[in-house]
């Protein structure tokens, strides 16, 4: 069962990596590149970063492996499928 501290560091996260895909998508612009391949980047990271969030959950806070499965879920989750619907939103999706 979720409590509140759960459920504000997910959406702690979650935000931050909604800021995340922000900073990706427009910055990719100062690197003459487009908005697209700056999501489709994040993706990737953000995938890395939620990965090395629920480790170091489960190994330092001794969170059970199974809710931290369940805090993957929404916190890669949300970020990547704006990330995926901003890379893929025009076109044919190539990078």
């Amino acid at each position: 069962m979720l409590q509140g501290s759960d459920v504000q560091h997910i959406l702690t996260v979650v935000v931050f990596g909604l800021v995340a895909l922000a900073a990706f998508y427009f910055g990719a612009g100062l690197l003459h590149r487009s908005g697209r391949a700056g999501a489709w980047l994040f993706i990737w990271i953000w995938l890395a970063a939620s990965l090395l969030n629920g480790a170091v959950g489960v190994a330092r806070a001794g969170i059970p492996v199974l809710n931290e499965i369940g805090a993957f879920i929404p916190i890669f989750g949300i970020p990547a499928v704006l990330a995926w619907y901003l890379a893929y939103r025009h076109g044919d999706g190539a990078v």
